[in-house]
């Protein structure tokens, strides 16, 4: 570096000679992605711009060593996290014993529910449809019950959670904010799904063959949801109107018989009548999330992603995201929490009940 300071102050310094060596080291310390960039800078003739484009990619190496720096922090960081968290709970519990009263509570409630599960109706969505038959079957029948179903039923009952009910698990509440906002994504999904089902129904692969009229559909309804949580009805009666036009201009660009009258009014209805909690459609899509988020807790997001239940295939990439969040928040919590639950959950289900999961832990 004095050496070039002299230089640079005699005027001696041969700037294309030097940035040629920068940028060579440049390429043998940048991270495959920058390769790209800096080849195109071995084309830059001018030393201003070269200079420029030599910190340009300096500036990008420094994220990639800091991005690279923090995921290999990560696993030790989370590790950490759940072992502080642990120790804090442990504390508390130590200074109140009933700590974990409404935790109990709640798992008894998820046990239960597994072992008084209804038969399946007509009506109700074939759960073979989801591409996880196996984690269907386990986790549908009344029996055996293992400590993992009832933490996954634990955790679907937690997005049916009543505001009112102040009994909620204590091991949860750091995360009861996350699990409302999830809840409230679920609403939103089963909405956005009951109206793109009831649209597809009057014109099929038609028009819903198209990825961009069924984005289009999407914004249309994603754009009332606040407006659906306070005033459901005048909300379904400006998606059900926008839709219903949006429908008729898209077949008449395409040169098709738009709607009838009378279809036309058919589908208002339909639409608006989504506004209805007991609204048939959205009950049965209310259904079918909830046994794909069941399969998420199962399987993984992935593998229940291929084959979805009838009428949410539209909103593949929504239910991703929805699922790998819930299944996120579960595995940490469980993470952090899997000892209290172990030793609730054997008080709960008898070995004779479960004779695999004899003496494992979450």
């Amino acid at each position: 570096m004095d050496l070039l300071g002299r230089e640079a102050e005699r005027g001696d310094l041969h700037v294309p000679h030097l940035s040629k060596r920068v940028l060579n080291m440049v390429t043998l310390l940048c991270a495959p992605v920058r390769d790209e960039a800096v080849q195109k800078l071995e084309n830059v003739a001018d030393p201003v711009c070269l200079l420029r484009g030599i910190f340009h990619v300096l500036g990008l190496m420094k994220m990639d060593m800091v991005n690279y720096t923090i995921q290999s922090l990560q696993p030790h960081l989370q590790e950490h996290s759940i072992q502080h968290e642990r120790a804090k709970f442990q504390e508390l519990l130590n200074k109140q014993p009933s700590l974990l009263d409404h935790t109990t509570k709640w798992l008894t409630r998820a046990a239960a529910d597994l072992t008084t599960l209804p038969p399946a109706s007509p009506d109700a969505p074939d759960s073979s449809s989801v591409a996880c038959p196996s984690p269907n079957e386990a986790a549908d029948r009344p029996e055996p019950v293992s400590p993992a179903m009832v933490l996954s039923q634990g955790f679907l009952n937690l997005l049916l959670w009543d505001p009112e009910n102040e009994e909620f698990p204590e091991t949860l509440l750091r995360d009861r904010a996350r699990l409302q906002e999830l809840e409230s994504q679920l609403r939103q999904l089963t909405v956005l799904a009951a109206v793109l089902l009831v649209a597809s129904s009057f014109s099929g692969s038609i028009l819903f063959g198209s990825p961009q009229f069924v984005d289009k559909l999407k914004r249309i309804a994603k754009a009332h949801m606040e407006e659906f949580h306070s005033r459901p009805e005048e909300a379904m009666l400006t998606v059900s109107e926008q839709v219903s036009q949006e429908m008729h201009q898209s077949l008449k660009s395409m040169g098709l018989a738009a709607l009838s009258s009378d279809n036309t009014a058919s589908l208002i209805g339909q639409l608006r009548s989504i506004a209805k909690e007991e609204n048939c459609v959205r009950s049965v899509i209310d259904q079918r999330i909830h046994l794909f988020l069941k399969c998420c807790l199962v399987l993984g997001v992935q593998r229940s992603l291929l084959d979805l239940p009838g009428g949410l295939t539209l909103i593949e990439a929504e239910l991703a995201e929805l699922g790998q969040k819930f299944v996120n928040l579960q595995n940490h919590n469980q993470q952090v929490f899997g000892p209290y639950y172990t030793e609730i959950l054997k008080t709960l289900i008898p070995p004779s009940q479960a004779p695999e999961a004899e003496g494992a832990s979450l």
